[in-house]
């Protein structure tokens, strides 16, 4: 008869000992970690987000300050991060990403361990590599926020599990959860749904062990502010150096007067994400059985009420206008379907290898999209700053970077001055047409665009770029990073500069730029 604690459900929340083929699954989880994520290793121009956020680590050991000296609403924690990354040297474009694949590999690690109290250890595998393959379909291949803060969240589920197998340690594992959700909160704040759905859960294992109300209401006041603590010492330091208003409106206020986009665009958005979880509901079905089988005990609960809190953080924030918003619903999901992946091996198998092909094709079609090394540095050589400032209003972040760029203006993402749904000065603290004007001002060395325009884009910003443009500018390069969208670099016109327009269209090519006609 077997001890193995995993052989029944009614067990399995029993601890197991470690064994060397787990260490096995381990070690290749990591290889496929690496494997499917190295083509993105050489490509600078991966996701607009993440070049943005190592711009800001970069600065940020140059002395510039999130939200004073550079905008954004994201957390101080993901530019810390990226701050990081940066003292590794090299230009930061491929530390980055092996710093997440690291991220990517501690999250499956620990759903793969979680998942063995629920499932076989080929069931658990799948599980823990079907998160690995899913972040490509995603635009999670990169640095995206959720490839970091979710082996935090998965850590602070551990150790609720562990406080359920070990009651006696209750206290310690509710600090130490809440301590990992206080950092997960910044690097993003939708996080705190998760956070509080945790916190209850611990709660509810201190009234299940007879905990009377005064010590739970101890324990959940300790929960909170432990959860707080980074937080809070982020708006402490900004509020002693005399900054607390400015976090204060980047990282809570201007939320509120950002637009979403129209109902029918984000719910259009909204059935493709959900679109790339059918195969997961197909494992589902057909493993309903198995499932059935484990939801045993109130691990089974915690594990259904998390996915739950994630899709009610994800759907609360409405927006969706790229798939990794939705990436936070992968632990839990992958976690709920180990049993079923135990159950239908050769079909957990055979999506497993059919997303490892199209996820390497998946990547192959973005670089396509948005163009890889070649396109970048292209870019870069052509708008190199002679002693100015360059200005992205619609392109790569990453430029001021590479170009080792002064920046034009706090506002340097270039979403903040090109986007529809930024443009008022409740979202951003300033008029963008204004900012976009005292920009254009100081006459920046080199301007970068993209043709065709952006459709949700901001039409009171472009209308003042392309008077700029016509006046003082001329396109100097077009680099195609797509059938259909091209990067234009502009320079001053009166600088002598190699013009190589061959691929701009018609009304762009010779001495005067014509913007205006340009494809809408």
């Amino acid at each position: 008869m077997t001890t193995d604690p995993r052989a029944h459900p009614a067990m399995a929340d029993a601890p197991f000992p470690p064994a060397r083929a787990d260490r096995r699954v381990l070690a290749l989880l990591l290889l496929l970690a690496c494997a499917v994520r190295c083509i993105t290793y050489g490509n600078p121009a991966l996701g607009f987000d993440e070049q943005f956020y190592l711009l800001v680590g970069d600065r940020m050991l140059h002395g510039d300050l999130p939200y004073v000296d550079i905008f954004d609403r994201k957390p101080v924690g993901i530019f810390l991060i990226y701050a990081g990354i940066r003292l590794l040297g090299g230009d930061g474009f491929v530390q980055y990403k092996l710093v997440a694949t690291l991220f990517v590999f501690a999250a499956a690690a620990l759903i793969y361990l979680l998942a063995r109290h629920r499932a076989g250890r080929t069931g658990a595998t799948l599980a823990a590599a079907l998160y690995i393959l899913w972040l490509n379909f995603m635009e999670g291949e990169g640095g995206q926020t959720p490839v970091f803060y979710n082996p935090l969240v998965i850590g602070a589920a551990a150790l609720w599990f562990g406080a359920l197998r070990t009651p006696d340690r209750l206290g310690r594992h509710a600090a130490a959860a809440m301590l990992l959700f206080g950092i997960a909160i910044q690097i993003k704040y939708t996080v705190v749904v998760e956070g509080a759905m945790v916190g209850c859960a611990f709660l509810w294992l201190a009234w299940r062990q007879g905990m009377g109300w005064w010590r739970i209401a101890l324990l959940a006041a300790g929960m909170i502010a432990l959860a707080l603590i980074p937080t809070l010492l982020a708006l402490l330091y900004y509020a002693a150096i005399g900054q607390g208003e400015t976090f204060l409106f980047a990282n809570f206020l201007s939320v509120f007067g950002q637009g979403r986009g129209g109902a029918q665009s984000q719910i259009g958005n909204l059935a493709k994400v959900a679109a790339l979880f059918l195969p997961f509901a197909l494992i589902a079905l057909l493993g309903s059985g198995a499932i059935r089988r484990a939801w045993v005990g109130p691990s089974a609960w915690f594990i259904a009420l998390w996915l739950a809190a994630a899709a009610f953080a994800i759907l609360a924030y409405w927006r969706f206008n790229s798939p990794h918003y939705a990436i936070p619903l992968l632990p839990p999901l992958c976690l709920a379907l180990a049993p079923a992946l135990d159950r239908w091996r050769r079909t957990g198998l055979g999506i497993a290898a059919l997303a490892l092909i199209a996820g390497q094709i998946v990547q192959f079609e973005l670089r396509a999209l948005k163009g890889g090394e070649a396109e970048m540095r292209a870019v870069a050589a052509a708008a190199a700053p002679r002693g100015g400032c360059i200005f992205i209003y619609d392109g790569y972040p990453g430029l001021y970077l590479m170009t080792r760029s002064c920046l034009p203006s706090r506002w340097a993402f270039p979403g903040h001055l090109n986007a529809e749904d930024e443009n008022n000065a409740q979202a951003l603290g300033v008029a963008p047409v204004a900012e976009t004007q005292a920009i254009l001002a100081r006459r920046p060395d080199a301007i970068v665009d993209t043709l065709p325009v952006f459709r949700f884009g901001n039409r009171d910003t472009r209308a003042v770029l392309y008077r700029a443009l016509r006046r003082d500018y001329r396109p100097v390069l077009c680099v195609r990073t797509a059938r259909d969208k091209l990067r234009v670099v502009y320079r001053r016109k009166d600088e002598v500069w190699p013009v190589q327009t061959g691929q701009c269209p018609a009304e762009l090519r010779g001495d005067a730029a014509r913007p205006d006609n340009s494809p809408s």
